[in-house]
């Protein structure tokens, strides 16, 4: 089966979509704002600025990180199992459909969602972007 131009290649929308995230860092990073922050939070707030829908400011929590039992920041332990599985779910859909298809399912969910996602998927993308030299 051959590829045609204009088929989805995952490796081509992947290389994409750390470009555009490697840019985002790299603008945020020179923001005085976020002079002292973590390359965790930076990459977090640059993920959020991809974002399509406009979305109130919220500092991230203290236990954003994902925990060691699985994907989910911390502070998602206590959410519903279904809750769980969506932003499962959503994760699912950026790492083999794309960072922007993620992002436009990710719209109809709420907040709550959303910043777990963008949380969850900061620290799935953390080692990559530090294997491109893109965070330290």
């Amino acid at each position: 089966m051959s590829d045609a131009p204009n088929s989805f290649s995952f490796e081509q929308a992947l290389e994409s979509d750390m470009r555009q995230l490697a840019a985002e860092i790299e603008k945020h990073r020179e923001a005085p704002e976020m002079q002292s922050a973590s390359e965790q939070d930076l990459i977090r707030e640059s993920l959020r600025a991809l974002a399509p829908v406009p979305r109130p400011q919220q500092a991230a929590p203290a236990n954003a990180a994902p925990t060691a039992q699985g994907p989910l920041p911390a502070y998602a332990d206590a959410a519903s199992p279904e809750t769980k599985l969506e932003i499962e779910y959503l994760i699912d859909v950026a790492l083999k459909q794309g960072i922007g298809k993620a992002f436009d399912e990710s719209a109809k969910s709420p907040y709550f969602v959303q910043d777990a996602f963008h949380d969850a998927l900061a620290g799935r993308l953390y080692p990559e972007l530090q294997r491109r030299g893109i965070v330290k």
